[in-house]
């Protein structure tokens, strides 16, 4: 039996890890392409198989995207940017090394080597350090040990035909008694896409390659060591939206990791890890030959840290505490070159080898106060240091700056939730601090194609301060079911760029400078409706719909607020086929914000569409699958596409799929 309860449990991706504040949360789970929501039933249904991991991530009506092109979007969660959001994987910290954040943590993954997504909004994604937005962590695909051995493995190809996309998914699983191993290997490659006027939208290209192995040991009855590693490389990437491209991007992820279960006491599980990751990036502009000026621009991430956890249950009470440490080195260089690159004539650090180091300590609770009703408690306490090896590019704007900065993190969150027959009803409540990213703080004359300035840091900006409230009502009926969900941020401090008097920029695109600093406060509301009717047993629909707003403290409109969207999906299956069909689309942009580079965009709705089709092949089972994207081929772009580039015009795809 204690064998039995071990493989449950750690075959499970971290169930145990999951308190019941869970069960707000939404879990995007990426092998079964579906959402699961608080009554944990699966209500998202892709139309796409083999997509990405920015695809996934943006069926949640939580997150949107910054696109600057057709590969690493940026996610925005609760429309706010990543400095606001704890990314992570698997709880481990990895910071990007690109100061145009061209490389968040989500293009270091693949689909194939993940589990399931686990998004946490506001201050109960606190846990993996201080936020404002929430958090995002990426689970990882994990075996469970087998009293057998056991061989799981899969394989996917696709083709698509706007851009020539070809991929290949692998997947490889071995388990006994004593051992788990899992690999996963993955390659794509795409051309220029073109847009809805069969226009090549140049510089739109990419090709990637990721592999993963993790390897487990069963060193007890109740105990286990596991090591992972993940390595992912990425050429030839281009970016339409700005004036350079990418020439490569390397990333290796480590960790090790000792998990111990617990019977018969109040403390249920306790989990530890250990790791390290080293991110490289080369940004340059040697395949832009229009540029007046030539320009590099490399960065390097590397961060090694601690995560521990144990959960602990005592009749009607349940917690998780979580220590998180971790210290990173962030260097980004900037090289300019005239048109002689042999010659160099400038040359900056953009981030002047900044050391930023992080322990916090972080408590959820969960008391059932009756069969109906549980409240939810938790917060934590942070401190995060920070260190400028070449802190005069900082003094340059800001005299006298200290070199060394030490803040204190704290936060803390409630919750309240009751169930009265079909219903479910939460309330809640959070205060948090986050401090200013390494550009924010330490930036040196980051070029913003967006609305072409320099961006300027300010070491001695104050922490963000964040007060929110949130509320959600759903029903679950038979066939039926309907959410509805809402926030309310009002953040003091909010760091953001202004037109600074004195300065010059540097790169010659740009028309002035700009410095961070904190403005009173700013606001921020969202609101979300989601839906599904099975209308027969083979026949089911669902439907969402969000808005947001926010402003300054003066009132105008803040940047990158998803404007009115919608989606709505038919799904039917017949025997051995299922066929898929989607709308979705944004209203007209009526709130956005010229002070900082937006221009309105126009509404527009796209439908796509798919069949699949499953068979066997002995023991290995197949589906195959074609569908088309923007099938009426609309030539559109959307509030968040970084200085209004076009989507992607009509895309027929195919895709074949084997799991033995």
């Amino acid at each position: 039996m204690r064998s039995l309860s071990f493989l449950l449990i750690l075959g499970s991706m971290g169930a145990m890890a999951q308190t019941p504040t869970m069960e707000q949360d939404s879990i995007i789970v990426l092998n079964e392409i579906a959402v699961i929501a608080q009554a944990k039933e699966k209500i998202k249904t892709d139309l796409k198989m083999g997509v990405s991991v920015d695809e996934y991530l943006a069926s949640s009506e939580q997150i949107s995207f910054i696109k600057r092109g057709a590969y690493a979007w940026e996610p925005l969660l609760n429309n706010m940017s990543t400095e606001r959001s704890s990314l992570t994987i698997d709880g481990m910290h990895i910071f990007g090394a690109c100061t145009d954040k061209m490389d968040p943590i989500t293009s270091y993954v693949e689909s194939n080597n993940l589990a399931s997504v686990e998004i946490q909004s506001g201050q109960e994604g606190g846990k993996h350090g201080s936020t404002i937005a929430g958090s995002i962590d990426l689970k990882r695909k994990t075996t469970g040990f087998s009293p057998y051995n056991q061989w799981i493995g899969g394989y996917q190809s696709g083709f698509e035909f706007n851009n020539h996309q070809f991929y290949n998914l692998g997947n490889l699983s071995f388990a006994s008694k004593k051992w788990v191993t899992d690999a996963s290997i993955a390659y794509r490659t795409a051309q220029n896409y073109k847009d809805g006027h069969n226009e090549e939208v140049n510089h739109s290209q990419y090709k990637k390659f990721n592999t993963s192995l993790g390897i487990a040991h069963k060193t007890s009855e109740l105990s286990a060591l596991r090591v992972d590693a993940i390595f992912d490389v990425a050429k030839d990437v281009g970016y339409p939206a700005l004036p350079m491209d990418l020439w490569l991007s390397r990333a290796i992820i480590t960790s090790i990791s000792y998990k111990q279960l617990f019977e018969d006491k109040a403390i249920k599980v306790w989990d530890t890890k250990a790791y390290f990751n080293a991110i490289e990036h080369y940004m340059d502009d040697t395949t832009r030959p229009e540029n007046l000026v030539h320009m590099d621009m490399p960065g390097w991430s590397t961060t090694y840290g601690l995560l521990s956890k144990a959960d602990f249950k005592k009749g009607i009470y349940a917690s998780e505490a979580q220590l998180n440490v971790y210290n990173n080195l962030s260097i980004a260089e900037m090289r300019m070159y005239p048109q002689d690159r042999e010659k160099q004539s400038m040359f900056a650090y953009t981030w002047p080898w900044v050391t930023t180091t992080y322990a916090g300590l972080s408590l959820n609770n969960t008391l059932k106060l009756t069969p109906a009703s549980q409240l939810h408690v938790g917060g934590g306490l942070g401190v995060n240091y920070n260190k400028a090896k070449y802190i005069e590019f900082n003094w340059i704007f800001h005299p006298g700056a200290a070199q060394e900065k030490t803040r204190v993190l704290p936060s803390v969150h409630a919750s309240y939730e009751v169930d009265v027959q079909r219903f479910n009803f939460l309330v809640g409540v959070g205060y948090g601090h986050r401090a200013p990213s390494v550009s924010e703080a330490y930036g040196y004359y980051i070029y913003n194609s967006y609305d072409r300035y320099d961006y300027i840091g300010n070491p001695d900006l104050d922490n963000e301060v964040s007060r929110e409230i949130k509320a959600s009502i759903s029903y679950k009926g038979d066939r039926f079911g309907l959410q509805a969900q809402a926030n309310y941020f009002h953040i003091k401090d909010y760091i953001i760029g202004r037109i600074l008097s004195l300065g010059s920029p540097m790169n010659y695109q740009s028309v002035g400078v700009k410095g961070y600093t904190s403005l009173d406060y700013a606001t921020l509301f969202n609101f979300s409706l989601s839906g599904h009717y099975n209308l027969t047993d083979n026949l089911h629909w669902k439907g969402s719909l969000t808005y947001a707003r926010g402003q300054d403290n003066d009132k105008e409109n803040l940047p990158f607020i998803r404007p009115l969207s919608y989606q709505t999906t038919l799904h039917y299956s017949y025997h051995d086929f299922g066929f898929q069909t989607s709308v979705h689309g944004d209203a007209k942009q009526r709130d956005y914000s010229p002070e900082y580079g937006e221009s309105q965009t126009a509404a527009y709705a796209i439908w796509n569409a798919s069949v699949d089709y499953s068979f066997y092949v002995k023991d290995i089972k197949a589906t195959f699958q074609i569908g088309a994207e923007n099938l009426f081929d609309a030539y559109y772009s959307t509030y968040a596409d970084w200085g209004n580039i076009p989507r992607m015009g009509r895309n027929i795809y195919t895709s074949l799929k084997l799991n033995f």
